[in-house]
C-alpha cells in the first residue's frame, strides 16, 4: 500500500487524517488476515516513530520512510520529495529481496509514487483517489481552499497511466471521464467498507453512561475534519434555529463536534476552529455546543450511539465515512445531498438528505427527529440493516479480484501489496 501523505496509524480528526487513513488501515488488515503479505508505506512525519511498525496485525507492516523534513508538511510540498520516497522504497526492497506483485496507492501523490515505481519494475498499479480535486474547488468558497494545479494536473497523470482505478461511487467514476478524460474502461465502482466488529448498535443509556452523560442528555452529533468543506457554520446556524423551540434545552440538549485535536493541525484548522468559536457566540449558542477535539475510534463508536442522530453537513464528499459509521451503530443520519452522501443516505430511510449549505432546512430535519422517537428508531434500525452490507471482508473480496485482474498471466497469488 501507498499512503504517502498520512500514515493509516494516525489518529483521526487532524487537518490530513479521515476517511482514507481508516480505509487504508482496514483493508490492509483484512488482506493481511487473509495471508496476503501487505506492506504500507508512508512519510515519516516524526523521527522518534519506529520505522516498522507491525500494529495493524498478522502479514502487514506500516514502513516510514524519511523524505524530506520528519515533521507535518503540506501536501503540495511533499510533492517536492517524492524522488527520496520511491528511492525508499527501492532500497527497502532490494535488501528485503522482496517483489511486490501490485501497487495498490491512494490519493494522488501516492499515485504519482506509484507511476514511477511501476516504471522501473513494471508491476501494475490499482489507484484510489479518495478526494479529487477538481470537486473540491467546485465548492471552495475561499482561494485558500482551492486546490493546486499540480494536484488536478497530478490527478490526471496517474488516471492515464495506472492499471485500473477504483471509485468509490457511480457518481465518482463519472466525475474522473468527465472532469479529467479517465477511460471509464478502467474504472471499477467499490464502495468503501466498514468495521462491523467495531461499530454495531449499543444500548443508548450505557452509551451515555460509558461518556460519563447523563440519562436525559440529548446529544446530536458531528464527526469530522474542522474546515469549511465539512459544513459546521450550517449546522451551528441550524442549531440556532433549533433551539428555541426546544423546551429547557438549556438542561439536557447539546451539539457535541469532534475532530481536530486541540493543539494539533495546520494553522488552517486552528483559524477555522477559531472562526466556528466565534460564530457560537453571535448567535448565542455556546452552552449548546461543545467542541470535544479528536477521539480514539474505540470511544467514537458511543458517541454514534449515544447520540439521537449523527449530521453530516458537508458540501462535498466523495463517500462519507461517518455516515456508514453512524448507521452500522443504528443511529440515524442526516446529511447534504451531495456526492457519496447522496447515495450512502437513504432519503427516510436510513435518515434524511437536506440541500447543501441550507440552515432552515437542516433544522427543520433535526427537529422532526427530536419529536419523533419512533420515527428515530425505525431509522435507526433500518440504517443498521443497510451499513451491514458495507462490512470489510466484502471490500476485500472485490479488491482481491482486482488484484487478479491486472496481475500477469501464470503468477501465484499475490504475495505483497502497496496501498
Amino acid at each position: 500500500m501507498l499512503s504517502v501523505h498520512t500514515c493509516p496509524l494516525a489518529t483521526l480528526g487532524g487537518k490530513e487524517t479521515g476517511g482514507m487513513n481508516v480505509y487504508v488501515r482496514d483493508l490492509s488488515r483484512e488482506l493481511g488476515r487473509r495471508g496476503i503479505a501487505v506492506d504500507c508505506f508512508t512519510r515519516s512525519q516524526n523521527p522518534l516513530v519506529p520505522r516498522i511498525n507491525h500494529r495493524l496485525g498478522p502479514n502487514c507492516r506500516v514502513i516510514h520512510l524519511p523524505a524530506g523534513p520528519e515533521a507535518p508538511m503540506d501536501k503540495v510540498q511533499v510533492a517536492d520529495h517524492l524522488p527520496r520516497f520511491v528511492e525508499g522504497i527501492l532500497d527497502l526492497a532490494r535488501r528485503e529481496g522482496i517483489r511486490y506483485d501490485v501497487i495498490h496507492s491512494h490519493y494522488w501523490l501516492s499515485g504519482l509514487a506509484a507511476l514511477d515505481l511501476r516504471r522501473q519494475w513494471g508491476t501494475p498499479v490499482v489507484q484510489m483517489f479518495h478526494t479529487l480535486g477538481h470537486m473540491k474547488n467546485s465548492v471552495a468558497s475561499d482561494p485558500e481552499e482551492w486546490e493546486s494545479e499540480r494536484r488536478i494536473e497530478g490527478e490526471a497523470a496517474v488516471m492515464a497511466g495506472v492499471d485500473l482505478l477504483v471509485a468509490a461511487t457511480p457518481l465518482e467514476r463519472a466525475q474522473m471521464v468527465w472532469l479529467y478524460g479517465a477511460d471509464a474502461g478502467k474504472i471499477r465502482v467499490i464502495p468503501p467498507g466498514v468495521d462491523l466488529e467495531l461499530f454495531q448498535p449499543t444500548p443508548r443509556d450505557e452509551a451515555k453512561r460509558m461518556l460519563g452523560l447523563p440519562p436525559s442528555s440529548r446529544v446530536i452529533l458531528f464527526v469530522g475534519r474542522i474546515e469549511p468543506l465539512k459544513g459546521i457554520e450550517t449546522l451551528l446556524r441550524a442549531m440556532a434555529l433549533v433551539a428555541p423551540d426546544i423546551p429547557h434545552w438549556q438542561d439536557d440538549l447539546e451539539l457535541v463536534i469532534i475532530g481536530g485535536a486541540p493543539g494539533a493541525g495546520s494553522d488552517q484548522m486552528h483559524a477555522e476552529l477559531d472562526r466556528l468559536h466565534r460564530l457560537r457566540a453571535e448567535l448565542g449558542i455556546e452552552d449548546l455546543v461543545t467542541f470535544q477535539g479528536a477521539k480514539e475510534q474505540d470511544l467514537l463508536v458511543y458517541y454514534y450511539a449515544a447520540a439521537e442522530m449523527v449530521v453530516v453537513p458537508s458540501h462535498y464528499e466523495s463517500f462519507g465515512m461517518v455516515a456508514l459509521e453512524a448507521m452500522a451503530c443504528g443511529t440515524p443520519v442526516i446529511a447534504s445531498r451531495v456526492g457519496g452522501l447522496a447515495l450512502n443516505v437513504r432519503d427516510g430511510e436510513t435518515g434524511f438528505l437536506v440541500p447543501d449549505g441550507d440552515p432552515e432546512a437542516l433544522a427543520g430535519r433535526i427537529r422532526l427527529l427530536l419529536a419523533d422517537e419512533s420515527l428515530r428508531l425505525k431509522l435507526g434500525a433500518q440504517a443498521h440493516r443497510w451499513a451491514s452490507r458495507y462490512g470489510w471482508p466484502r471490500v476485500a473480496n472485490e479488491i482481491e479480484d482486482l488484484f487478479d485482474e491486472v496481475r500477469p498471466a501464470g503468477l501465484p497469488a499475490a504475495q505483497a501489496c502497496f496501498g
